[in-house]
């Protein structure tokens, strides 16, 4: 949250005063990151994992540090995400994807019309098999969005750096896990309703794993949905939609437990009365701290703030309308 409220500090001036308008791509790591890795003890060319929750409008880059576990670097506000809550299936829908993907240095895109982007890579294996279809679906700069996340052009600007060095440094491709919400008990029960609640259910085994581990999980296709950190005789299966082989593993007893805990949290919540009732979207949603600048000062004021071009906001009503805050 430190992080989340230096960006809005940043935001308050002209974001041309902290970017370059040429070698956009090729900007160096930004010192005070560079000493938070230090702190942390990371180096600029370890790893990167990115996690993406639409509900609460954040990104979070984590990194390998000298122990071989991922740890938290430093959590984004997001400006903008199109949708609704729930996978992107169809090209038009203007759902922002969620999933698991991986992201090579050919997705790093230094030409993009939003300052700097990355590719997820969408439809990835699982979603091309089901029929999904759109493309360049990405996390780029500004505050506008029609299926991707927009970080701003400074938070982006940053992101890209630190993913450049991370590529740069032997890392193949990193992970990004985009998942709707926090996967808490009380986020789960208060969606228990919605039809993609058995999705979210796949999802949240991978979430599990590295909340329990901070290693990243393997991902791998059957029976048309996600299988994670499970090993099968003669490879991943290539069918992804045919029934899922035998393992050769057993699953995390440590994982299973957290795994089984919050479904028991969960399923107590629901009985006690106590789940909330699950956010509705007009189109998307927006970080408060965002949200805070558009109410006040209007759209124009804010594309000048998030974008060195002053992209014009997406869609500013249904941004006013996202019904998440803090602490809900």
């Amino acid at each position: 949250m430190g992080s989340i409220a230096v960006l809005a500090v940043l935001l308050s001036s002209c974001v041309s005063s902290v970017l370059e308008v040429d070698g956009n791509a090729t900007q160096p790591v930004p010192a005070a990151l560079k000493a938070e890795m230090s702190r942390k003890a990371m180096s600029p060319s370890a790893p990167i994992l990115v996690r993406i929750f639409k509900q609460e409008s954040e990104l979070e880059v984590w990194k390998r540090d000298r122990n071989g576990k991922f740890a938290l670097l430093k959590t984004y506000p997001m400006c903008r995400w199109s949708g609704k809550l729930g996978p992107k299936t169809r090209n038009g829908d203007r759902q922002a994807p969620e999933g698991f993907y991986h992201v090579s240095a050919g997705m790093l895109n230094p030409t993009s019309q939003y300052y700097l982007s990355f590719n997820l890579g969408y439809p990835n294996r699982l979603e091309a098999a089901l029929g999904y279809t759109g493309e360049a679906l990405m996390v780029h700069g500004a505050c506008s969005s029609s299926g991707c996340y927009a970080l701003t052009d400074q938070g982006v600007a940053e992101i890209y750096a630190v993913a450049r060095e991370a590529l740069g440094g032997g890392q193949g491709s990193f992970q990004v896990q985009a998942f709707p919400f926090r996967m808490t008990p009380e986020n789960m029960a208060k969606n228990r309703s919605d039809p993609n609640f058995a999705f979210w259910t796949d999802l949240k085994q991978g979430y599990d794993i590295f909340q329990v581990t901070r290693r990243q999980p393997k991902v791998s296709y059957c029976g048309g949905r996600y299988v994670f950190d499970q090993e099968f005789d003669g490879g991943d299966p290539s069918d992804v939609l045919a029934s899922c082989p035998p393992a050769s593993n057993g699953a995390d007893s440590v994982v299973a437990a957290r795994t089984q805990a919050d479904r028991v949290a969960m399923e107590n919540l629901v009985s006690a009365g106590v789940a909330l009732s699950a956010h509705s979207y007009a189109d998307g949603g927006m970080h408060p701290s965002f949200r805070k600048l558009l109410e006040r000062n209007g759209q124009a004021d804010l594309a000048k703030r998030t974008s060195l071009t002053a992209v014009p906001i997406s869609r500013p009503e249904a941004a006013l309308a996202d019904p998440h805050s803090p602490g809900d």
